[in-house]
Order: structure tokens, then C-alpha cells, then sequence
């Protein structure tokens, strides 16, 4: 068997190898010939070394995609399309929408789009596992630690009660730490039950009215050195939903955004973007919703350090000395109960949360 040679491939499909779409051209026993830049980084191997292998041995379940190239032989005239699920041993399946087209002595294009659609979709359906899962375990949490705090605040006042007068002020002290940390537990534990305590009350919202008093209020704790600038679109409608829980929402991710930004309010350059958009044909939790409130806040600040990026909505995590960790997690909360999603994109010198609502 010749292997094929990167320079004489190039001469064949110079057209294809700027191609930001991956393709593969198999011969007539579905053994790889060429395969073009795009191809080789998505399946992270060299043209030499994808040359030596089968579309079977590609893929654990390759038989899928020879089984297309079958079809697309005894079908010349016609570009076979399919989506697929490539397995691949040890690394994460490939979503593609595969695109196949028969040339001659048997030989088949195979062109493979990776389906951003279906790999958000995973990734949203595993967040809100986890975010259930995250949720089942605070309340149980929470229950577990609320009734033996109780115990400890009642048994330090009692033993307060009990000192000697010749011993009260020096021991005094040490009970009223023990009585102070079970006070700070108690209110970290209402926190952590807050989300599903609080009655959801459902009125007309709009979003910009909701926008301004979460401007205020942050001005009013930052007034010198930070500029919050509107972006509005003025046609996003009204919508049913719970008013206060979403001022909390969007006062935590901008309440977070000015904490971050300390440096650049110091030096009097700090920024935060409010921005509203309308999406249009937008899935959130598997559910297709014509219209959806698209807001942005966006910052200029350091970005979220990357070992915590993919763990900012889980409780107790937190990028800043002193943070409760539990910001995040509750905006996540009340905007699931409103069954829209907060995203996040995240680099040096800009920070974008996307909030996604269902508009009626």
C-alpha cells in the first residue's frame, strides 16, 4: 500500500485544504487517502497515520459512517447527508453532520461539521443535572446542619448563664464566639435555603426597568471611577416573571463584575456593559422558543482564573478572598425558575455573562 504523501495530496485538493470543515476521501475499502488540515486536527492524528486505518477502526462505531459510503456509491448522483454520533475510545464523542459524495473508481468525500447545536444541548442538559443534583444536595445539607447549630447556640447561652461571676468576663469572651459562629453558620444556611423558601410572584417584568435599579444600586456602592453603560433595545416586551428574584439575579453578576474590577476602578477606567438584545429560535432546556430575552453583562475586568471557570455556578466557589461563593449559584437558581440559562465567556480584559429568558 502507498501512503500518501502530504505534497501530492496537495496538488489533487489544493481547494480543500483551507477548508475550515474536515474531510476525508476513502477509497473503495473505506481505507483513508487523504485527509485535509481541518480533518487531521479534529481527529487529532496525521494524514500518515489516519492512511494506515479503516473508517471502522477510525471510530468505534465507524461502521455507521462506512455504512454511508456504501449508500453514497450505489447512489452517485447525490450527496448522502446524516447526522452522527462518532465514538471515539477514550475521548469525547464527535457530533458531526456528515456529508458524503461519490467520485470515481469508487472512491467517496466524506465532509464532517462538527453540530455546535447538539454539543450545546449536551452541555446544557448535563449542567442542569448537576445544577439538580447541586440543588437535592444543599437542602439536604443545609436541613443536616440547621438543627445542630440550634443545639450548639442553646447549649453556649446556657453555659453563659452558668459561669461564676468570679470567671464571667474572662470566659465570657469564648462563649460569645461560639455563640457568633453559630449566627454566621445560620445565615450562611438561610442563604443556601433562600432560593427554595422564596414564594415565586409572578408579574409583568421589564427588563430594563430591572436593569436601571441594579445600576443604581451598584453606582451608589462604586460612585467614582466606574462607568455602567446602557445598551438597550427598547422593543424586548414585557414578560410574566418574578421582579425581585430577577433584580437579585442580575444585581449578583454585576455586583460580582464591579468586585473584580477593583484594579481598573482605581485607575478610573472601569467598565460594565449592559446589553439587551432578542434572540430568535433559541433552545433552552430542551425546549424551542420562538423569541428570548438575550441579555449581556459585560465587563473589562481580569477574566475568571481558569481552574475555576467551569465551576463558577456551583455553590461555595468563589474567585475572590472572602467570597461567600453563593452569588452565582442563586442567580443561576432564580433565572432556572424563570426556565432560562445564564452562560459565560471569559478571557483577560473581558467577561460576558448571557443571560437567556423566554419571551412571550
Amino acid at each position: 500500500m502507498t501512503i500518501p504523501d502530504r505534497p501530492a495530496a496537495q496538488a489533487r485538493f489544493a481547494g480543500l485544504e483551507l477548508l475550515a470543515s474536515s474531510v476525508l476521501l476513502v477509497d473503495g475499502s473505506d481505507r483513508v487517502r487523504y485527509a485535509n488540515p481541518a480533518a487531521e486536527n479534529m481527529l487529532d492524528a496525521s494524514l500518515k497515520s489516519l492512511s494506515r486505518q479503516t473508517l471502522g477502526a477510525l471510530f468505534s462505531n465507524g461502521d455507521e459512517l462506512a455504512a454511508l459510503c456504501d449508500q453514497t456509491r450505489l447512489h452517485q448522483y447525490a450527496d448522502l447527508r446524516q447526522d452522527l454520533a462518532l465514538v471515539r475510545p477514550g475521548r469525547e464523542t464527535l457530533h458531526v453532520h456528515s456529508i458524503a459524495s461519490a467520485l470515481e473508481n469508487g472512491e467517496v468525500l466524506i465532509e464532517l461539521r462538527e453540530n455546535v447545536q447538539q454539543l450545546k444541548l449536551d452541555r446544557e442538559e448535563r449542567f442542569l443535572d448537576q445544577s439538580q443534583a447541586n440543588k437535592e444536595l444543599i437542602r439536604n445539607l443545609a436541613h443536616e446542619i440547621k438543627n445542630p447549630l440550634g443545639g450548639i447556640r442553646g447549649a453556649a447561652q446556657l453555659l453563659e448563664l452558668e459561669l461564676p461571676p468570679l470567671h464571667l468576663s474572662a470566659l465570657k469572651e469564648y462563649t460569645q464566639v461560639v455563640i457568633k459562629e453559630a449566627d454566621r453558620l445560620q445565615t450562611l444556611v438561610d442563604r443556601l435555603l433562600a432560593p427554595h423558601r422564596k414564594p415565586h410572584i409572578v408579574g409583568d417584568v421589564n427588563i430594563h426597568e430591572v436593569c436601571e435599579r441594579v445600576r443604581s444600586l451598584v453606582l451608589a456602592e462604586f460612585p467614582n471611577g466606574l462607568t455602567i453603560r446602557r445598551d438597550y433595545d427598547a422593543s424586548i416586551p414585557e414578560f410574566r416573571g418574578d421582579k425581585e428574584q430577577l433584580i437579585q439575579a442580575v444585581l449578583n453578576i454585576v455586583h460580582n463584575a464591579a468586585q473584580a474590577l477593583a484594579g481598573r476602578i482605581a485607575a478610573g477606567d472601569a467598565e460594565i456593559v449592559l446589553r439587551t438584545r432578542v434572540a430568535r429560535q433559541v433552545t433552552l432546556a430542551k425546549v424551542r422558543y420562538g423569541l428570548a430575552l438575550d441579555l449581556h453583562i459585560i465587563d473589562n475586568g481580569p477574566g475568571i482564573a481558569p481552574e475555576i471557570r467551569d465551576r463558577i455556578f456551583y455553590p461555595l466557589v468563589s474567585g475572590r478572598d472572602g467570597g461567600s461563593g453563593l452569588g452565582l449559584t442563586l442567580a443561576q437558581t432564580f433565572v432556572q425558575q424563570h426556565l432560562g440559562m445564564i452562560e459565560c465567556e471569559s478571557r483577560p480584559g473581558l467577561t460576558d455573562f448571557r443571560i437567556l429568558l423566554p419571551l412571550p
